[in-house]
């Protein structure tokens, strides 16, 4: 009979570091992977014999691990852990039994790394075990990933992948190196090493070119899928939806469920800022909707799902429903992670901007500000200060500082204060992202187009200008005349000349063309329409324009109905109960849209 599920809590409330001492993790996970199906670890080896890691293909003893030297579970630990872990939910207890134990200071996935670095350093001159090593290190650096845990994993599929590259030059173990280089790609790019993940995509390029020039064929959907996570986190749109749509061509019904939602995820991320908003609800929600059925509503895939879903309606302008998937995504990492945790650090973040936006109309930001806050405090705890992710959570705040200084105007000494710690968190976030991308990239871009808001706010207006300026010409270069992010920083530079350059003419064309742009991609239901509605009744105002006055004021009553009309239209993310479609259902769909908008 199943045992019923054991709530996360449970765990970590019962692990004392006396008890961690009879639960070795190390061989718990050790004997969890030899019972994981090598599809999960590696696709690119279906079908292959599935040996633990003592090299038998029937589980291995409980009385001592002579791979990794350390001893095992007790009989009756084993016992337990068979009671308590189901064959759905024994990943994420796993994970919560290793971050009870990290919470108690003991480095589990530290010790855990060096051991099997150290192991492999050993038995590059003995074939049989190598082998079962680098199978061994597929699951354990995965492990460590899926537990939030980057360095740690890195160390471990870098050591996997130098033992794959000691093997014979055949097919199966290019192969095997491919199942690391999805592994690491993944790692790489989460914890912001652009270097280690470039270096990982080109080994990763030239297999595949290898493998296809024997004729060899297998499924890299998941693979390519990391491709487009890759360049969407580096800004290089055009190549993260070439790869993700590559991905989504490659899944098929035998993949893990695992992979596949990853490639609706990445696939719909790349589809958002490509503003393909009907591909990308398509696979946002079938993400969310599969994950659910497949795994449970507490699940660390779930959470994955939502926080693209929760991107998704955040740029769709559904912020309220963003905030929600959101909202419900921080609960579910914070009750399977803890709260030292970076994948709960980065859910704190992205909550954090999503309340900003939501009450950006009301100011009450002190939300907003808890959460990047705790972001920040998490991230200081695990990260280097001049750590990229610590960068981009400083933005957020920064931004939220700004909003809570303007409303402060009756205080002038606590107004400049914020001001000025918004301008460091600023100034330290571009000189990172300068650092890692150059001046030519969109996330270099937001950062001058912050700093113009900000130095507009500071009173310094052609500081203001300069950045904005910046901003346009780069988001121009790199997106084109229409893209969104134009729109946006035209739309600011609009707000600098009309309400304190008095430069109106130049601030109406700047308007007019922010309004084309929202009007063509989003409707005339766009929130950010009404900041330049609004402007534009203004520079008319100035103009002495009383014809525009009144055509630009029906159109911002008009836009306030039409918000009205449509505030409920949005389903909350987590009452999406349909059942998930078939996979090949969902790729009909996408790229019969691809059809009609070609």
């Amino acid at each position: 009979e199943k045992p019923p599920p054991v709530h996360p809590t449970e765990i970590r409330t019962s692990i004392s570091p006396s008890l961690a001492v009879e639960l070795n993790t190390t061989s718990a996970l050790a004997n969890y992977a030899t019972e994981v199906e090598l599809e999960e670890v590696n696709p690119y080896l279906r079908g292959g014999i599935v040996e633990n890691h003592l090299g038998k293909t029937t589980p291995s003893s409980h009385d001592r691990d002579s791979n990794l030297d350390l001893p095992v579970l007790s009989s009756q630990a084993q016992y337990d852990k068979h009671s308590l872990f189901s064959a759905s939910d024994a990943l994420n207890l796993f994970i919560v039994l290793v971050q009870s134990l990290m919470d108690h200071c003991t480095r589990v996935s530290r010790d855990l790394a060096l051991c099997y670095v150290r192991k492999c350093s050993i038995v590059k001159s003995n074939p049989m075990a190598r082998d079962m090593l680098i199978d061994l290190g597929l699951r354990l650096g995965g492990f460590l990933s899926d537990s939030g845990w980057f360095s740690d994993a890195e160390k471990v599929l870098l050591s996997c992948r130098d033992l794959c590259q000691s093997t014979d030059a055949t097919p199966r173990y290019w192969k095997k190196t491919l199942g690391c280089c999805h592994k690491l790609l993944h790692v790489q790019t989460a914890s912001c090493n652009y270097k280690g993940a470039e270096i990982t995509y080109q080994l990763a390029i030239e297999i595949l070119d290898k493998l296809q020039k024997v004729s060899e064929t297998t499924n890299f959907a998941g693979l390519f899928a990391e491709f487009s996570a890759l360049h969407f986190s580096r800004s290089d749109y055009n190549e993260a939806y070439k790869w993700s749509t590559e991905a989504l061509r490659h899944v098929d019904n035998e993949l893990p469920t695992k992979v596949t939602v990853d490639v609706l995820r990445h696939g719909a991320k790349a589809c958002v800022v490509k503003r393909d908003f009907k591909k990308a609800g398509l696979l946002a929600r079938q993400a969310v909707n599969l994950s659910k059925d497949a795994f449970n509503s507490e699940h660390t895939k779930y959470a994955d799902a939502l926080v693209d879903y929760g991107f998704y309606l955040l740029n769709f302008d559904s912020v309220q429903q963003s905030v929600l998937a959101y909202e419900t995504a921080l609960d579910i990492r914070r009750e399977i992670f803890g709260k030292i945790n970076l994948h709960v650090a980065i859910a704190h973040e992205d909550l954090a901007y999503a309340l900003y936006v939501h009450e950006y109309s009301s100011g009450r930001f002190l939300k907003a500000r808890e959460h990047a806050e705790k972001a920040i405090e998490i991230m200081s705890r695990l990260l280097p200060e001049n750590h990229l992710m610590l960068a981009s959570v400083k933005r957020v705040k920064a931004l939220i500082l700004e909003e809570i200084a303007l409303d402060t105007v009756h205080n002038n000494t606590r107004m400049a204060d914020l001001l000025r710690n918004a301008e460091d968190l600023h100034l330290s976030a571009l000189k990172l992202a300068t650092a890692t991308f150059g001046e030519k990239n969109v996330q270099t871009a937001k950062h001058f187009g912050n700093l113009g808001r900000l130095y507009q706010s500071m009173k310094r207006f052609q500081d203001a200008e300069a950045m904005h300026l910046r901003a346009i010409a780069v988001k121009e270069e790199l997106l084109g005349p229409e893209d969104y992010e134009v729109g946006l920083s035209v739309g600011h530079l609009a707000s600098l000349y009309n309400y304190h350059m008095k430069k109106f003419k130049k601030a109406e064309q700047l308007y007019l063309r922010s309004i084309a742009i929202s009007l063509k991609l989003f409707g005339e239901g766009y929130s950010g329409l009404e900041y330049d509605y609004r402007g534009l009744v203004h520079v008319y105002h100035a103009l002495d324009d009383v014809d525009k006055v009144a055509e630009y004021t029906y159109l911002l009553n008009n836009w306030k109905l039409h918000r009205e009309f449509n505030a409920h239209l949005v389903a909350p993310p987590t009452s999406l109960s349909e059942e998930p479609l078939q996979i090949e259902q969902i790729k009909a769909q996408f790229f019969d849209l691809c059809d009609t908008i070609s």
